[in-house]
């Protein structure tokens, strides 16, 4: 099925200059996604038992996450229209179907790591039980989700700005807290290496918890209705990639920012405690409670709790995007947060390991990850959809490498943690 789209011809219009300025900002609710309870756990377990050695590994993945997430806004820029609805448009009935299971598990999986950060946060400041603890956070995020309901777009991507901005104060503050920093040890950590299975089972677990999949149809949704339309934006090419480029650079750049300091706060507290601290959260918690005082720990706690409400209301905003998309049906955003909550509280109630569960999020999160690239690569390099935004073709054959990579290194994951 053909999908509608404005009129390729060019025509210059200096009003239309002015209204480009909403258009910053959904890179900064996207980028929540990418400082998530799963990258923390991740990453600190990095730190903490491999040093720097990955750190190139991150900000790799970084600028596959940016390209991805500037491909997801000139999506929705260029056609009106989300990934998920344009897949509607374009797949049978039941190849849409298909892809809405899969998405699905993906928010599924990505809702499970968020309540169980957000567990942590408030288990660790409150003394909060579990059960508890997952009714905060889904209250917490529905009321962050209603400021966008009601149309107060900037107020919400303030927040989720602000909040990316705490877990990254709250992680920069341990660092300097803990110490045990090696300069020369991270700038040798920008070299690609690995050594050994545990390398490359922690390089797979970081690419797939940094190129989120549902971010990327998040992002192509919430670029649209900024007061610029896809005929205006269609009319004025280099100007949108220009802003777009922009908003994703630094919204995702500060996500990196924050990413290559988890590292390095797990490479200190691991050098802090001689070994004796390999990754897990709740542990270094009182870890940092010992070496550096309570506000340590106090600024680790609200940063995970902070990741963790932030994420879990960007994850029902998402879900709801993505069964919109695929089906042409929404419900209620608490009925939709009750029902992705239950998982994610029985998992919780079930006395497995916090940190485990984490790390089991990003197994199926990965599987979702090869889907989304090469949707989004296959739509963005259509000149007949994307028109004057269509990919340059050096820009597709570098973003189909990159998602080759990062989609095998993503399928490769469930296979080396499971066999």
């Amino acid at each position: 099925m053909s999908v509608p789209y404005a009129s390729t011809r060019v025509v210059p219009d200096r009003r239309e200059i002015t209204r480009v300025g909403p258009m910053l900002g959904p890179a900064f609710v996207a980028a929540i996604a990418y400082v998530d309870p799963g990258n923390i756990a991740t990453n600190l377990t990095a730190g903490a038992t491999l040093g720097y050695s990955l750190v190139w590994v991150v900000v790799t993945a970084s600028l596959v996450a940016i390209l991805v997430q500037f491909q997801a806004a000139k999506l929705g820029m260029a056609t009106g229209l989300s990934l998920s609805q344009l897949c509607r448009l374009r797949f049978t009935r039941w190849g849409n179907r298909m892809l809405w299971l899969q998405a699905e598990l993906v928010v599924l999986a990505t809702d499970l790591a968020e309540f169980v950060g957000a567990a942590i946060g408030l288990q660790l400041l409150f003394g909060m039980p579990v059960a508890l603890s997952a009714l905060v956070t889904a209250v917490v995020s529905l009321a962050l989700l209603e400021l966008r309901r009601k149309g107060r777009t900037h107020p919400f991507e303030l927040m989720s700005a602000a909040a990316l901005l705490l877990v990254g104060a709250g992680i920069g503050y341990d660092i300097l807290a803990t110490g045990h920093q090696d300069a020369a040890g991270l700038a040798a950590g920008l070299v690609p290496h690995l050594g050994g299975q545990s390398a490359l089972l922690l390089a797979m677990g970081i690419v797939g918890a940094t190129v989120m999949p549902h971010a990327v149809y998040l992002h192509s949704a919430i670029v649209q209705g900024r007061g610029l339309t896809a005929a205006a934006a269609r009319r004025q090419p280099a100007l949108v990639r220009r802003i777009l480029r922009l908003d994703c650079s630094l919204a995702l750049g500060v996500a990196t920012v924050v990413n290559v300091s988890m590292i390095a706060l797990g490479a200190g507290l691991g050098a802090a405690t001689a070994g004796g601290w390999t990754g897990d959260l709740i542990a270094a918690h009182s870890e940092l409670a010992t070496l550096a005082g309570g506000a340590a720990a106090l600024a680790f706690a609200v940063a995970l709790l902070s990741s963790g409400v932030s994420s879990a209301g960007i994850g029902t905003l998402a879900g709801d995007i993505v069964m919109q998309g695929f089906l042409g049906r929404r419900i209620p955003a608490y009925l939709r947060r009750l029902v992705t909550m239950t998982p994610a509280v029985a998992a919780l109630l079930s006395g497995a390991s916090l940190t485990g569960m984490l790390v089991l999020s990003q197994v199926v999160i990965s599987f979702g990850v090869p889907v989304v690239l090469f949707l989004l690569m296959s739509f963005c390099s259509d000149r007949a959809l994307m028109g004057p935004l269509v990919n340059a073709r050096l820009t597709t054959w570098v973003a189909a490498a990159a998602a080759g990579v990062v989609a095998l290194l993503a399928c490769g994951l469930p296979i080396v943690m499971l066999f």
